[in-house]
């Protein structure tokens, strides 16, 4: 890919950057190339994709970094294509087809049923090839050392899971579905447990990630389109802006902001509230998120102390 080659780009400000990652692309290599398109090291993202996968990598840049931990557990949603007939190691495309089994006799009411089954809330087992660490070590290491991994099932909710289209050929059957997910659902398993409960074995073929909580393709940017015109102040979320996307808003009135800016406390709007909530300056900047499960709300951070001027 072309770009420069001299000159660091100046520092682009603070906020969020959506990608839309390309198929090839680790999300390491995403956040190397960003940080020198946005003119700082400090560039992080809000959970991976696989290099197979493409579409929505929120980047956080600057004091946006600050933000990405509240973005890590958001809702998901992804388009993708589900084999039918061939199990593989990494219940992917990428790894070696382990079992074959002819799909085509697959009904539409088995499918139908077995993807009602995969639907709500489940104990969903991770892949094996996946980036959970073991005793230290990560899974897909150890499975490709040649050891047996058994991960423990973990709860998962699948809030959507629809085939929008079949397609047989011969043995293998292809499905393009769409499904939403909660944080730390591996689609890839999704395809595995399909595949296992229709009896024919399942993988995952294409991968596409079209939102992250409130962020979507539509808000997202090609490293090829960044690369040629810079990272323009229309394609960098401000900070205000990336924190009413994703968050829960409070509106606060000049002593409460100030309070914050000190460091302080503040009583909560909504005692017992379970989510990061965006707290806003009268001016609409973005002060601080806060934790309101308490009487008093405390902030997990604060992003304009009142000595920043």
């Amino acid at each position: 890919m072309s770009g420069p080659t001299t000159h660091r780009p100046p520092f682009v400000g603070d906020g969020l950057l959506v990608v839309d990652k390309p198929a090839g692309w680790t999300s390491h290599d995403v956040v190397a190339r960003a940080r020198w398109l946005c003119g700082t090291r400090k560039v992080g993202h809000a959970g991976t994709l696989d290099p197979m996968a493409t579409g929505v990598l929120v980047l956080g840049v600057g004091r946006g970094t600050k933000l990405l931990t509240f973005l890590v557990g958001r809702d998901k949603a992804y388009t993708a294509t589900i084999r039918l007939g061939q199990s593989t190691l990494t219940d992917d495309a990428e790894g070696e087809v382990t079992a074959s089994s002819d799909a085509s006799g697959v009904s539409g009411a088995q499918l139908r049923a077995a993807v009602h089954e995969l639907t709500g809330d489940l104990q969903q087992v991770p892949s094996a090839v996946s980036a959970i660490k073991v005793g230290g070590v990560r899974s897909y290491a150890r499975v490709r050392s040649g050891e047996d991994v058994q991960l423990a099932a973990r709860p998962v909710r699948v809030a959507r899971f629809d085939v929008e289209d079949v397609r047989p050929g011969g043995a293998v059957v292809d499905l393009d579905v769409t499904v939403e997910v909660s944080s730390g659902t591996y689609v890839r398993a999704l395809a595995r447990d399909l595949g296992a409960a229709l009896g024919v074995g399942g993988h995952l073929t294409a991968l596409r990630r079209t939102r992250v909580g409130g962020l979507g393709l539509d808000v997202a940017t090609s490293l090829e389109d960044l690369a040629a015109e810079g990272v323009a102040a229309h394609r960098l979320l401000p900070l205000a802006d990336a924190a009413r996307a994703t968050l829960t808003a409070r509106e606060l009135d000049e002593a409460a902001t100030r309070a914050l800016g000190y460091g302080q406390r503040i009583p909560s709007a909504q005692p017992g509230r379970a989510e990061p909530v965006a707290a806003f300056a009268p001016d609409g900047h973005l002060v601080a998120v806060l934790d309101e499960s308490g009487e008093q709300a405390r902030a997990h951070v604060v992003l304009a102390p009142a000595d920043a001027g």
